[in-house]
């Protein structure tokens, strides 16, 4: 005769809840387990005499409850292999919230140990009806455990489970304040539907865990909310608006745009992102930011109306390109600083290439730099790239070299008074110092940014001296000018 493992639901902690097919089951069987007897259904066992064995000892004695668990789920299948058949007796409903329970089925199977499962009273049967919601309305059961910021929808009724202790409850007060406001409203439900033991409770969330009796029958209940100030922190939100804007109803102006039309906003908005980060100005990022997430949004946009993706399709390829991209952190390799991590990326970079069927030793190894990239940008890709086949010098000599023989050059063109070679010698002098960036470290942009930071503040001190002393620009000499700049220098 095949062993057997019986499951039976214990339901939320009322007696008059129990079913009949589970009390039959629970007086019959010849061998009753129960995962632990820190339950109020375990008066009932002892008043009809029905012996059992619980688990308790393992929680006291392991690390962790996934430890716990698994041990549990172990010694089941070892004991029914030992005895034919035996009763396992849960609280709740087996298939809510119970761990043991999915371990057995993924190995009942392959131990040669049938399994079966026969429900009970859920801790949410309690909740929908002690609470008063409907779960038609939306709704989601959590685990305390596994809380994650990302889990939190405030439009849905959303119920947490597992609630063992203060300390958890202070591990889930912290998680729900990233997303929900401190003095968010929050219920505690302790023992829903035991007569004498349950209690109710609603405070605000920074109180959560200064409230006491959290126990094996506690969850923590947030109630669905249409607050705007809530569904604005969603990215399904913005989603929504930008549909909108862009539907028959939405804005006129928005609904006429292309991805021609506002591809300059896209660089005005990315330049302006780019200014805040210079000013280090925090305000100011928030903003910006927000604009260039727009322009992704509504170019995202024009391509879900067609048909071709969505910018749900744009945040899968960038996930999968992150993952696939750093092995060393999501996969098997390991990178010890940031030029072994660099070396991984440009690795996966080549083999996501021949994935797609491109040959990497046919292509240029200049590939892949955008051509409307700014050209100081540019030059200095285009040298990395090249330095990293071999087309470079070993050290900085010969390229401080190369930018005294390109200005001497430059020289020569301004006296020779033509314009063109002018221009180009100017353009091999620029590209040489770019050179020469690369080689100290530098990026060359953001060298030249500040520097236009720098003098955009001395220029500024002279304006202030001139306005100070009344005059103006064609009432000064560059002899005066001078000696403010240098004054300006010295400053802070």
């Amino acid at each position: 005769m095949q062993p057997t493992i019986t499951v039976v639901g214990l339901g939320s902690g009322d007696a008059d809840q129990l079913t009949l097919g589970v009390w039959r089951r629970l007086q019959e069987a010849p061998s009753r387990y129960v995962r632990t007897e820190k339950h109020p259904m375990m008066g009932l066992f002892r008043e009809h005499g029905l012996a059992y064995e619980s688990f308790d000892s393992l929680y006291e004695r392991l690390d962790s409850f996934p430890d716990v668990y698994d041990a549990i789920a172990s010694e089941l299948i070892r004991l029914s292999l030992e005895k034919g058949s035996l009763l396992y007796a849960v609280p709740g409903h087996p298939m809510v919230a119970e761990r043991t329970v999915q371990l057995l089925r993924e190995r009942c199977p392959e131990a040669g140990v049938a399994l079966a499962v026969l429900g009970g009273e859920s801790f949410l049967d309690q909740a929908f009806t002690r609470l008063g919601f409907d779960p038609i309305e939306g709704f989601q059961l959590l685990d305390a455990a596994e809380l994650k910021p990302s889990l939190i929808r405030p439009e849905l009724h959303t119920v947490i489970g597992q609630v063992y202790d203060e300390f958890t409850a202070s591990d889930v007060k912290l998680t729900l304040m990233e997303t929900l406001p401190d003095d968010y409203p929050v219920t505690i439900g302790h023992a829903l539907g035991v007569a004498g033991e349950e209690r109710i409770v609603s405070v605000p969330l920074y109180e959560l865990d200064r409230t006491p009796g959290f126990g094996n029958l506690s969850l923590i209940w947030l109630p669905r909310s249409e607050d705007d100030r809530l569904r604005n922190r969603s990215f399904e939100r913005l989603h929504e608006i930008v549909g909108i804007l862009r539907s028959a109803e939405g804005c006129p102006w928005d609904k006429e745009q292309t991805h021609q039309s506002i591809r300059k906003n896209f660089i005005e908005e990315t330049y302006e992102a780019i200014e805040a980060l210079d000013n280090d100005d925090p305000d100011g990022m928030r903003e910006e930011f927000g604009d260039v997430i727009l322009q992704v949004m509504l170019h995202s946009q024009m391509e879900e109306e067609t048909g071709t993706f969505t910018v749900y399709d744009v945040i899968q390829t960038l996930n999968e390109k992150l993952l696939f991209r750093h092995p060393h952190v999501f996969g098997d390799s390991s990178a010890g600083d940031a030029q072994e991590a660099l070396k991984n990326w440009e690795q996966m970079k080549a083999e996501e290439k021949r994935r797609k069927g491109i040959d990497p030793a046919a292509a240029s190894q200049l590939d892949g730099i955008p051509p409307e990239l700014p050209a100081l940008m540019k030059a200095y890709k285009l040298q990395k790239k090249a330095a990293k086949v071999g087309f470079d010098w070993d050290e900085i000599g010969p390229v401080l070299d190369k930018i005294q023989e390109e200005l001497g050059e430059l020289r020569e063109a301004i006296a020779s008074k033509d314009k063109e070679e002018q221009a180009g010698e100017l353009g091999d002098l620029l590209f040489a110092t770019v050179n020469a960036a690369r080689f100290i470290g530098a990026d060359p942009e953001e060298a030249l940014s500040r520097t236009n930071r720098k003098f955009k503040k001395r220029f500024s001190y002279i304006e202030e001296q001139l306005r100070i002393s009344g005059r103006s620009f064609d009432q000064t000499d560059l002899l005066e000018m001078d000696r403010y700049w240098e004054e300006a220098k010295k400053l802070p």
